[in-house]
């Protein structure tokens, strides 16, 4: 589920990035384009980048309209 146009499936890459503020911000793109896209609910307060981008991947390839977490599963 992203912010800006919804749910979107298929081939996705996503990119977790950490900020000077602590939040962790995550976006998804379909894979080779140019577009990024937020995922809905980031960015998220603050935790440990690598274990939080693990918890948004399992997200994504479970489907539903995963959103970022919260926290890692």
């Amino acid at each position: 589920m992203t912010d800006e146009v919804g749910v979107i499936t298929g081939p996705l890459t996503l990119r977790t990035t950490g900020g000077p503020d602590g939040k962790v911000r995550f976006e998804v793109q379909y894979t080779d384009a140019d577009e990024w896209y937020t995922l809905s609910g980031s960015p998220v307060a603050h935790g440990d980048a690598y274990a939080l981008h693990a918890a948004a991947l399992a997200a994504i390839r479970a489907g539903g309209g995963a959103e970022a977490p919260v926290r890692p599963a």
